[in-house]
C-alpha cells in the first residue's frame, strides 16, 4: 500500500498545560498586523506606468458617477479626429477588458488582506440530556499553526499581490500598444482607399478617352480593351481596399471599447509623416531589463515562491496544530433509599475545564513531498525569470532592428521610388501624346506607379507599428512581432492582367 502523504494525528489529553510559546504567538500576530484595503484598489503601479510610459491616466469604474465622468471625457476626445494619443486614452477609459483586469486585481488584494488576518476561532456547542442526567460541553478551537505562521504567510501573500499589481500595469501598457498599432493599420487602410479612388478616377478618364478615340478610329480595339480592363481591375482593387478599411476600423472600435453613437469617430486621411531622426540604439538592453513591468512581476513571484519554500521547509515535521479550550458541565440525579423506607433525590454537579491540543505529523514522509513540491516550484519560478530576462534582451534588439530598418525602407520609398515613378509616368504621358508609345506601355507604367504608392503607404505604416513595438519591448506590453496585421493592398494590374 502506498504511504505517500499519510499523516498521523496526535491528541494531547484534556488539561494539557499551557504551551510556553503562547507569548511568542501573540507577539507574531502583533508584528504581522492586519492589512487594510488601499484607496485606489492597488492601481498605483498601473497608474504610474500609464502616466510615465504612455502619458495617459486610467480610471477604475466602480459606480455610475465614475461611468458618467468617463463618458464625458470620451465625448470630448471624440469631438475631433482621433490621434494616436487620443485613441490610446480612449481605450484606457472605455475598454471593458481592462476594467476586468482592474477587478481581478481587486480580488488579489482581497486575498492579500485576508491572509494578514488571524485565523477565526471555531466554537463548538453540544448538549446531551436524559431523564436523570444532563451534559453540556463548550469548545473554542484556535489554529495555532496558522497563528504562528501568520507573518510568513502574510509576507508571501503581499509578494503575490505586488506581482498582480505589475501584471495589471502590463495589461495597461499592452492595451495602449495594441490600440496604437491598430490605429496605424486603420489610418493606412483609409489612405490606401483614398489613393485607389484617385487612381480609379484617372483610369476612368483614360477609359472614356480611349472610347472616344476608338470611335474616331485613332485607337484600335485591342488598345481600347486594354484601357477598359485596366479601369475594371482598379475598380476591383478599390472594392477590396474598402473591405479591408471596414475590417480595420471594426478592429479599432473593439480596441477602443466603443459602441452606439461613439463608433462614428473621425480619423485623419493619412499617416503621420516620418520623423527626421530616429532613436539611437544606446543601452536598449539595459533599459528593457530595468523598465519591463513583466520582469518586475516575475521578481515578486520569485520572492513569494522563495518565502513559501522557506515556510514549507520550516514546518515540514508538523503541518497543523489546533488548540481547543473546553468547558464541561454535568448534572446527575439519583434516588437512593433514605432509611425510612422512602427515597430522596440527590443531585451531583460536575464542572470541568481544560485544554486540548491536536497536531498532525506527516509520519510516513516527514514532509518530504511538500518540501520537494515547494523546491521545484521555486526553481521553476527562477527559471522563468531567467528565461524572460534573456528574451527581453533579444526582443529589444529585434524591435530596434525592425524600427530602424522600416524607417530606412519608408524613407527610400518617399525619397527615391515615388519621385522616379512620377517622372516615368509624366514622360510616358508626353510620349503617348506624341504617339511615341502605345497604350500598353502607358498602362504598364501606371500599374507600377500604383503598386509603388501602395507599398510606400505600407512601409510608413510598418514603421509606426515598429516604433510602437520598440516602446513595448522597453517597458512591457507585448511585442508586435513585426506583424503589420490585415491584408496588404496591391494593384492586381501590376501582374499584367491586361495583356
Amino acid at each position: 500500500m502506498s504511504t505517500q502523504g499519510k499523516t498521523m494525528t496526535v491528541r494531547a489529553p484534556s488539561g494539557f498545560p499551557r504551551l510556553s510559546f503562547f507569548g511568542g504567538v501573540a507577539a507574531s500576530v502583533l508584528l504581522a498586523g492586519c492589512q487594510s484595503f488601499s484607496s485606489d484598489g492597488g492601481l498605483a503601479p498601473a497608474r504610474t506606468a500609464a502616466y510615465a510610459e504612455l502619458g495617459k491616466d486610467i480610471v477604475k469604474v466602480s459606480s455610475e458617477v465614475d461611468a458618467q465622468d468617463v463618458q464625458f471625457r470620451v465625448d470630448g476626445l471624440l469631438k475631433r479626429p482621433l490621434t494616436p494619443d487620443s485613441a490610446v486614452q480612449t481605450a484606457l477609459l472605455k475598454n471593458r477588458g481592462l476594467q476586468a483586469e482592474f477587478n481581478e486585481l481587486g480580488v488579489f488584494e482581497a486575498e492579500f488582506v485576508a491572509a494578514t488576518l488571524p485565523p477565526n476561532p471555531t466554537v463548538v456547542l453540544s448538549r446531551l440530556g436524559g431523564s436523570l442526567e444532563l451534559e453540556i460541553e463548550r469548545q473554542i478551537l484556535i489554529g495555532l499553526f496558522e497563528l504562528a505562521t501568520l507573518p510568513a504567510r502574510a509576507a508571501v501573500a503581499e509578494q503575490r499581490f505586488r506581482a498582480a499589481q505589475f501584471r495589471t500595469a502590463e495589461a495597461v501598457l499592452r492595451l495602449g500598444a495594441e490600440t496604437r498599432r491598430q490605429y496605424y493599420r486603420t489610418v493606412a487602410a483609409n489612405q490606401q482607399v483614398a489613393f485607389m479612388q484617385q487612381a480609379l478616377a484617372t483610369a476612368e478618364t483614360a477609359s472614356e478617352l480611349a472610347k472616344q478615340l476608338g470611335e474616331s478610329g485613332a485607337l484600335n480595339k485591342l488598345e481600347q480593351a486594354r484601357e477598359h480592363a485596366f479601369y475594371q481591375e482598379l475598380g476591383a482593387q478599390l472594392a477590396r481596399a474598402r473591405i479591408q478599411q471596414k475590417v480595420e476600423r471594426e478592429r479599432l472600435i473593439r480596441q477602443l471599447g466603443l459602441w452606439g453613437r461613439d463608433i462614428d469617430f473621425r480619423l485623419p486621411g493619412s499617416l503621420p509623416p516620418l520623423p527626421a531622426r530616429i532613436a539611437s540604439a544606446t543601452d536598449f538592453e539595459r533599459q528593457a531589463l530595468e523598465r519591463r513591468v513583466d520582469l518586475q512581476a516575475l521578481r515578486h513571484d520569485l520572492t513569494a515562491t522563495a518565502g513559501q519554500f522557506g515556510l514549507t521547509s520550516a514546518t515540514r515535521f508538523v503541518s497543523d496544530i489546533e488548540l481547543a479550550g473546553t468547558s464541561n458541565y454535568e448534572r446527575l440525579k439519583s434516588f437512593p433509599p433514605d432509611g425510612n423506607g422512602g427515597t430522596e433525590v440527590q443531585r451531583e454537579t460536575l464542572r470541568r475545564r481544560g485544554l486540548e491540543v491536536e497536531f498532525t505529523i506527516p509520519l510516513f514522509d516527514f514532509g518530504a513531498t511538500n518540501v520537494r513540491n515547494a523546491r521545484e516550484t521555486y526553481l521553476a519560478a527562477a527559471n522563468r525569470l531567467a528565461e524572460r530576462a534573456v528574451n527581453v534582451r533579444s526582443e529589444a534588439r529585434e524591435a530596434y532592428a525592425r524600427y530602424r530598418g522600416n524607417h530606412e525602407l519608408a524613407r527610400h520609398y518617399q525619397a527615391r521610388v515615388l519621385p522616379l515613378q512620377k517622372k516615368i509616368q509624366d514622360e510616358s504621358l508626353l510620349q503617348y501624346s506624341g504617339m511615341l508609345v502605345d497604350v500598353a506601355d502607358l498602362i504598364t507604367d501606371a500599374r507600377a506607379r500604383i503598386l509603388s504608392n501602395v507599398d510606400a503607404i505600407n512601409a510608413r505604416r510598418d514603421f509606426w507599428i515598429a516604433s510602437t513595438d520598440l516602446k513595448a519591448a522597453l517597458v512591457g506590453g507585448g511585442a508586435g512581432g513585426g506583424d503589420s496585421g490585415g491584408e496588404t493592398v496591391t494593384a492586381a494590374a501590376a501582374g499584367g492582367g491586361g495583356h
